[in-house]
Formats: C-alpha cells, sequence, structure tokens
C-alpha cells in the first residue's frame, strides 16, 4: 500500500494515482509508463473530463512486475507481451493466492473466461491487466518455424 495522501478522488468516483505519482513510485520515467502502455502491458483507466490516467494499486503492482522481469530476468518489452498471451496470469504477476483461486485450478482455460464463469481471486479490473489487453493477439506454437502460419485464439469475455 503506498501513502493514503497520494490516493486522489477523480472526478467521477474513481481513486487513484497520476502518472507523475506513479512514475515516483515506481522509478520510471513518464515516458517509460507510456511506452508499456502503447506496448499493451498496462491499461490505466482514464478521468473522464481530462482524460488523464489514473493508475490504481493493481496498475502499479503490474508495472513493479515488469520492471522485474526486464530488470531481473532479462525479458524485452515484446517478449513480456509473448508470456501475456502464453502464460497463465498466476505464473506472471507470482500470485501470492494462487492455490486458492479458480484460475490456478483451471490453468488451461484463461483467468478471464474463468472469472466470467465462476469469479477469480484478482483484485484488478480483467480490462485493465496485461493478459486480457493481450488476448486476441495472434497465438503461433512456441517452436513453430520461421514463415509458418500461425494459429489466431479469440476469447470470448
Amino acid at each position: 500500500m503506498y501513502r493514503k495522501s497520494r490516493l486522489k478522488e477523480f472526478g467521477d468516483g474513481r481513486r487513484g494515482y497520476t502518472i507523475g505519482e506513479v512514475s515516483t513510485i515506481v522509478g520510471l520515467s513518464q515516458k517509460t509508463l507510456r511506452d508499456y502502455e502503447r506496448a499493451g502491458l498496462i491499461k490505466p483507466k482514464r478521468e473522464a473530463r481530462t482524460n488523464n490516467r489514473i493508475y490504481s494499486e493493481f496498475e502499479i503492482e503490474q508495472i513493479k512486475h515488469i520492471i522485474h522481469l526486464i530488470h531481473n530476468e532479462g525479458f524485452t518489452l515484446p517478449c513480456i507481451k509473448r508470456i501475456l498471451q502464453l502464460a497463465p496470469c498466476w505464473n506472471v504477476f507470482d500470485c501470492e493466492v494462487k492455490e486458492n483461486c479458480p484460475a490456478y485450478k483451471n490453468p488451461h482455460t484463461p483467468c478471464f473466461v474463468t472469472r466470467n464463469k465462476v469469479g477469480t481471486l484478482c483484485s484488478g479490473d480483467c480490462e485493465h491487466c496485461g493478459v486480457f489487453i493481450n488476448r486476441k493477439k495472434t497465438k503461433a506454437k512456441i517452436l513453430s518455424r520461421p514463415g509458418s502460419v500461425s494459429e489466431e485464439t479469440n476469447y470470448s469475455a
């Protein structure tokens, strides 16, 4: 949890942090945060009146996981995007309650599909999660030959 004094109430009743505050919290530039958004790794909410980004604690935790994957595991942004397409959410985001979550018990079904059917223990909005954001992307076999035809999987949420 971050300092409550930074948490702002926006005009439409949403609570969150501005991009400047998140930049300070996670130690990244605002440009880098926008790059993560452009790459499809995060999707902060927008204030209706001004269209300013509103980051929740859920998005901040996702950003911290992305930072870890880049700096500690050596992944690139395209690689992280691919991981979000292929790996289960509880594995990508190192979920602390995964053993009790229906998404963990149904590993071959995307977490957002499981959430619509029976619910999950995730505290964030699916629409703002990297796994959900990348759900409609083309999925090729991991070890397919270059130039081979890929399969496309579209999940309805």
